[in-house]
């Protein structure tokens, strides 16, 4: 997925048509369908219906909306912040998709406007591979989660928490999530659905939700590539889902789903300890401002 292809997104979802899409971007209708065409596979979803001419969205694409337009503004805030004639210190951060999604935005408008010499390059992806690449080297420090109560966590993962500086940001609330007439969930064997949808293996919500499953369960994992793409499972009827509740809160369809509390899990700024930089700091210091559940810094 890259950004021109959520802007081809955006402008068939806005024209309704792929047509007066492809003559508003300037692009061959042929090379807009096959844009869309692959977006659909790499979401494993079909965002439009076709009706002739006629491209409605389905409700996986009313649900994809929401996510393409908040990362085509970070992309934007990125891009303004990369700009300038002399090279300026860079400040690699990694993040989960859900705190990109849910709590970077604010906060990284705040880190332009209070730090215009500094450059951020942000990178998305797991608990587990970000926590690898800050001890690697590839970048300056990671949002990551961990068991709220559960020190041991990252070290029991095979990472050497010694070696890592980390600051708690957030408390998330991890939620188990199931279509609307699913009757109250107290424990794994009331689940009445053939699998739990979540996201890479690395991720530690879907770690969370496979081990509170097994203590009663035997549900396969499907392997989703967005929350969106979770929550249509779950309004389908295909599968219980798992996400932290500032991202169901953000979604579509929020009231058609019921919801069973995994518990509270931590956000964590982690970076080495002996990189230390003046950027990162700065960063560090408007993370912890924030505030938790997310704020609009003024």
């Amino acid at each position: 997925m890259d950004l021109s292809s959520l802007e081809i997104f955006l402008v068939v979802a806005e024209e309704g048509s792929v047509t007066r899409a492809a003559k508003r971007l300037s692009r061959a209708p042929s090379n807009v369908t096959t844009r869309i065409q692959a977006l659909e596979g790499q979401m494993d979803a079909a965002l439009f219906s076709r009706d002739g001419k006629r491209m409605t969205l389905t409700p996986e694409g009313q649900l994809f909306v929401s996510y393409a337009r908040r990362l085509m503004a970070l992309a934007g805030e990125a891009q303004l912040a990369l700009k300038g004639a002399r090279p300026r210190p860079t400040l690699r951060l990694g993040t989960m998709e859900s705190t990109a999604a849910s709590r970077l935005p604010p906060v990284l408008a705040h880190f332009n406007d209070e730090n215009p010499g500094i450059a951020l390059k942000l990178t998305l992806g797991a608990t587990r591979e970000l926590t690898k690449a800050v001890l690697s080297g590839e970048l300056d420090c990671a949002l990551i989660a961990t068991p709220q109560g559960e020190p041991g966590w990252l070290s029991s993962a095979g990472v050497d928490a010694d070696e890592l500086h980390s600051a708690r940001v957030y408390e998330e609330d991890l939620l188990l999530v199931l279509p609307p007439h699913h009757a109250a969930v107290a424990a794994p064997q009331d689940i009445r659905l053939p699998a739990l949808a979540a996201l890479e293996p690395g991720c530690t919500y879907r770690q969370i939700a496979e081990r509170w499953v097994r203590g009663g369960a035997s549900l396969p994992t499907v392997e989703m590539t967005s929350y969106h793409a979770i929550l249509a499972q779950v309004v389908a009827g295909n599968a219980v889902g798992v996400m932290p509740r500032s991202v169901l809160d953000m979604l579509p369809w929020r009231a058609e789903v019921t919801v069973h509390r995994l518990g509270p899990v931590d956000t964590l700024l982690i970076s080495r300890r002996e990189q230390r930089s003046d950027p990162l700091q700065a960063f560090e210091q408007i993370m912890l401002m924030s505030g938790n559940p997310p704020t609009k810094l003024q």
